[in-house]
């Protein structure tokens, strides 16, 4: 699969636990592909919610292009994701039945079209997120000793 990836939102690993994940097609205006592609866009603060059967992604920041001029897009526009229904069900579902929120993890380019994966998760509690922290610095200080 050509896959190259943008960008990945590594506060939404350190916030929340990611249970499912699915792929998901953006609408974006001319200029904000133009933007997204010279990597100027912040996936830290944005989430998606399901509104009428659509799947929407909210707070996604994607600066003006450059040489836009007059016709430039709106830097934190509500954006359309694009998915099957039978995801959309699902997703649906799941939020309904087990309270999960739906938050951006990656975004990357698949030929020539961006496109965002997205996950199923609910929010840590501080002890968990203090938890991986010691899970991480201990696997980094084995990594370390068995290299030397």
């Amino acid at each position: 699969m050509d896959k190259k990836v943008i960008s990945t939102n590594r506060k939404a690993f350190h916030d929340y636990l990611i249970f499912d994940r699915f792929d998901a097609g953006i609408v974006l205006t001319g200029t904000e592909i133009k933007s997204v592609r010279k990597g100027m866009f912040n996936l830290k603060d944005s989430f998606a919610k399901i509104e009428d059967g659509e799947v929407f992604l909210y707070n996604m920041h994607i600066s003006p292009y450059e040489q836009g001029n007059r016709f430039n897009h709106e830097p934190e526009r509500i954006r359309k994701l694009l998915l099957n229904k039978q995801e959309i069900m699902k997703i649906t579902g799941k939020i309904k039945k087990e309270n999960y929120t739906i938050v951006p993890l990656e975004l990357y380019l698949s030929h020539g079209f961006a496109k965002i994966e997205i996950g199923l998760a609910k929010g840590k509690k501080l002890y968990d997120k203090r938890e991986t922290i010691t899970k991480k610095t201990q696997e980094r200080d084995i990594a370390r000793s068995m290299k030397r």
